[in-house]
């Protein structure tokens, strides 16, 4: 059996992914893919975790822990998301290091199934967007407090990659841009779900009816209606072009209003975070999906 894990990160995914997901559950199920709700695994799994101390599970582990997750008797592929895998909100820059606990949950989290191949799937974000929504998730939570002394100049997504990569070579590790995601989300529900190529996804366009318009909406399903695309290159280009005309720009900007964050500062952060991707698109056993 095939375990999935999909790690956030925060504020980039907002459970769209699963709830997408498990609008297909039953098509899903019918290949051997099982997607269960959240409420069935996340506090459990997080207890286990903190019981085992990062030792691989025993078989009664788990099995009550394929019980407490499954209907089924068994399944090819378990798929299970929550962006607090890693460690909650005011946690992530602990130490200075961005997702300090990445190394520990990682490692755990694979130890959970030992013997199963497993894959984890991880959304980041441009850190000019990343901290300031990340500010919006809690009342009491301030820059300082969040950032624990951190510089964003210094925050790098290869860094947690790599410490990935290396806590859990064996493992298959699928990366993408959260800025990305509307261009790519069809292609983030096959490649998480693992399903079989001809299988017509419900949600594939969840995301998008989220930031564009109704009319935007319609007209895309009409067009895609009667000009259905050959490939994913040709999908991409069709949403880019409608998302130019018909985006709803309160969905698509945030306001910055952070100490020092002049708009020279927020270009450098960005220009950072770019040539960080593409440092990320070269590492070996990467699986990084662009538009």
């Amino acid at each position: 059996m095939q375990v999935v894990f999909h790690i956030g990160a925060h504020s980039t995914d907002e459970d769209r992914l699963l709830k997408s997901l498990l609008k297909n559950k039953a098509e899903l199920v019918g290949q051997g893919i099982v997607v269960p709700g959240p409420s069935r695994y996340r506090q459990l799994f997080r207890e286990t975790v903190q019981s085992l101390k990062g030792a691989p599970a025993p078989a009664s582990v788990q099995e009550l822990l394929l019980d407490a997750t499954m209907d089924e008797d068994e399944a090819d592929r378990l798929i299970l998301s929550n962006e607090h895998f890693i460690c909650v909100v005011p946690r992530i820059f602990e130490n200075g290091r961005l997702y300090d606990q990445t190394e520990e949950k990682i490692a755990a989290l694979s130890n959970l199934f030992p013997g199963c191949p497993v894959e984890f799937h991880l959304s980041v974000s441009n850190p000019a967007t990343f901290i300031p929504t990340l500010l919006t998730r809690t009342d009491n939570l301030t820059y300082d407090t969040l950032l624990q002394g951190s510089d964003p100049m210094g925050l790098r997504w290869s860094d947690m990659v790599g410490r990935i990569r290396a806590t859990s070579p064996s493992a298959a590790l699928t990366v993408w841009c959260n800025e990305d995601t509307p261009l790519i989300w069809s292609q983030l529900l096959r490649e998480i779900s693992g399903a079989e190529p001809m299988t017509k996804l419900v949600g594939s366009f969840d995301l998008l009816a989220e930031i564009m318009t109704p009319d935007g909406m319609k007209r895309f399903r009409a067009y895609l209606e009667s000009h259905p695309p050959q490939t994913e290159v040709q999908l991409r280009r069709i949403i880019s072009a409608f998302l130019d005309k018909f985006a709803i720009e309160d969905q698509i900007e945030l306001e910055l209003d952070l100490p020092g964050w002049t708009d020279v500062y927020v270009d450098t952060l960005t220009e950072l975070y770019e040539e960080d991707m593409y440092r990320i698109q070269r590492m070996p056993g990467v699986n990084f999906i662009t538009p």
